[in-house]
């Protein structure tokens, strides 16, 4: 039985990648690829999707699929890279959503719970994005769920060939907005398939 991580009452879940998600995701990248360029470079191929898919059977690497609840269907895709223990407790956030399915609010709420399975599951203590300036829509989105700017860097990422400008943008457990929610507000996980 697959599961999504959810609000009750939530519009989005989380759910981890897997095969099955391979065509609604490349489909998903088609018909968006001019809104995504020159952002990311989601899995636009089966072998794009299957490196990505055999790459979060590594602990240190989670892919989550963002799933709609009314139709049921994939709308984008959030991931947790480079996720470092011990002192650090870091990991790195990417994260994109399909054109169709912009300016809907969906990816706050997916964003919130992505903190949540960070901070509260993984036990994580910082979440690191990183945003090329000009790209509006994205920082407008990390701040909102509190991320913090802690700098820029030159050249910092190789994006379509070209090394690209970033800005670099965190957020730690103590500043996280969810903690001390009671537990029958805070997100759970449910069957995928009737999940709303």
């Amino acid at each position: 039985m697959r599961l999504a991580l959810s609000y009750p009452h939530g519009q989005i879940g989380l759910s981890p990648l897997t095969d099955t998600d391979a065509l609604p995701l490349m489909e998903l990248v088609a018909h968006s690829s001019a809104f995504h360029h020159p952002w990311i470079q989601p899995p636009s191929t089966p072998a794009a999707f299957d490196a990505l898919l055999a790459r979060s059977q590594n602990d240190a690497f989670q892919s989550l699929t963002v799933w709609a609840n009314r139709p049921s269907q994939i709308v984008g895709m959030i991931n947790l890279s480079q996720i470092f223990r011990g002192a650090f407790e870091n990991g790195y956030l990417s994260y994109w959503v399909a054109q169709a399915f912009q300016h809907r609010g969906w990816m706050t709420e997916a964003m919130r719970l992505t903190l949540h399975y960070a901070f509260s599951e993984l036990g994580l203590h910082r979440l690191e994005a990183n945003i090329q300036p000009a790209n509006a829509l994205s920082i407008r989105l990390i701040a909102r769920i509190g991320f913090v700017k802690e700098g820029y860097s030159a050249n910092y990422l190789k994006i379509l060939g070209e090394w690209r400008d970033h800005e670099r943008w965190a957020i730690h457990h103590e500043i996280w907005n969810e903690r001390g929610l009671p537990a029958a507000v805070c997100p759970q996980w449910k069957p995928l398939e009737g999940w709303a």
